[in-house]
């Protein structure tokens, strides 16, 4: 969230005395991130300590906080554990919004700077931890699953159909019409090989692992020290590995490494490991898909305005540029078996 809710910071403040017995003498709101629903802050405690605040507004499952601090209690150091309320509990209630606490980590993630070759190889030593991590079956069998479903290719059809009838007042929303006019066989594309992959995926069942589901290197943090620590566990999923090692080499890796550089290095922490390039190709197509669905619900079913808006279109473009996503989701059909790329999509 970029632009602060609508909060008072002095009802924070007694949510975090109240919840968590910290006495905070300084709040500031922290502009980061895509998700409209999530907002961050920096607090400072009495004693000086710092902590990093999060409220999450809306649909909330439990397992994004004691899932990171399981795994954290199991040996995974890359992650920073929750803080416990003093009831125990992993989160607080404050109106329409959950609060979860953590250290304060001084850093930057992987989008603001670039990552080392040992940042590359400790990467991969910790996505294998987590995709190698054991779960109990009371937790396991919450994580939610993938499903394979037409969801957002549904939702992006329905998008499409809309912008050929509906003018926009808002800019915003009328530039991202205009946009989604332009750029209408490219997108039906991504839809309609996304769909293909999928039916593939649902007929063959692939094993399925823990996964992060958005771990591209904005969701990397590397401290001042130099430690690399994997954050923001809002989308564990239960799916093949592809679902996250789609991001290696994908054109969401920052700065400083080609693609090929990148997945020697990672792969060189990670293991070696075979790759499904069907999952691959499917992951790499259905992400786009998704971000296409979500900032078209952003931005075209609201009129609110607002930095949100425009950095959510300036987002969605940039996929489309050369050496964006979409071009790597294309670059990942050269690996498909023949049959399916005979059954054009």
């Amino acid at each position: 969230m970029l632009e602060k809710p609508d909060l008072a910071d002095n009802q924070i403040v007694a949510c975090l005395r109240d919840a968590f017995g910290l006495n905070v003498v300084e709040l500031a709101f922290l502009p980061l991130g895509a998700d409209v629903n999530t907002a961050v802050y920096r607090a400072v405690a009495q004693d000086s300590t710092p902590y990093f605040v999060k409220l999450r507004r809306g649909d909330f499952d439990a397992i994004t906080v004691e899932v990171p601090k399981l795994l954290h209690d199991q040996g995974i150091k890359q992650i920073i554990a929750p803080i416990l309320t003093r009831s125990q509990q992993l989160w607080a209630r404050l109106g329409d919004f959950k609060l979860m606490l953590t250290p304060f980590v001084e850093g930057h993630s992987g989008f603001e700077v670039n990552l080392s070759d040992q940042h590359w190889v400790a990467f991969g030593h910790a996505l294998k931890a987590l995709h190698t991590a054991a779960l109990p079956q009371t937790i396991s069998d919450r994580v939610p699953r993938e499903t394979f479903a037409p969801r957002w290719r549904e939702i992006v059809k329905g998008f499409q159909e809309r912008v050929e009838t509906t003018p926009f007042a808002d800019p915003v929303a009328a530039e991202l019409a205009a946009f989604l006019k332009v750029k209408q066989p490219a997108i039906s594309h991504l839809v309609n090989r996304a769909e293909q992959l999928a039916s593939v995926l649902q007929s063959h069942s692939p094993q399925f692992i823990l996964c992060h589901a958005d771990i591209h290197v904005g969701n990397v943090l590397i401290t001042t020290n130099d430690t690399l620590y994997v954050v923001d566990w809002d989308t564990l999923t239960l799916a093949p590995r592809e679902r996250d090692l789609m991001f290696i080499g994908g054109g969401l890796g920052g700065g400083g490494h080609t693609a090929e550089q990148e997945e020697a290095l990672f792969y060189a922490g990670y293991g070696q490991t075979w790759i499904d390039p069907i999952a691959l190709a499917y992951y790499r197509h259905e992400r786009i898909v998704q971000d296409i669905a979500a900032y078209c619900e952003q931005i075209l079913l609201t009129d609110k305005g607002g930095e949100d808006e425009k950095e959510g279109l300036r987002q969605l473009m940039s996929q489309f540029l050369p050496g964006g996503v979409v071009e790597f989701a294309h670059k990942s059909e050269k690996r498909l078996p023949k049959v399916l790329l005979s059954n054009r999509a």
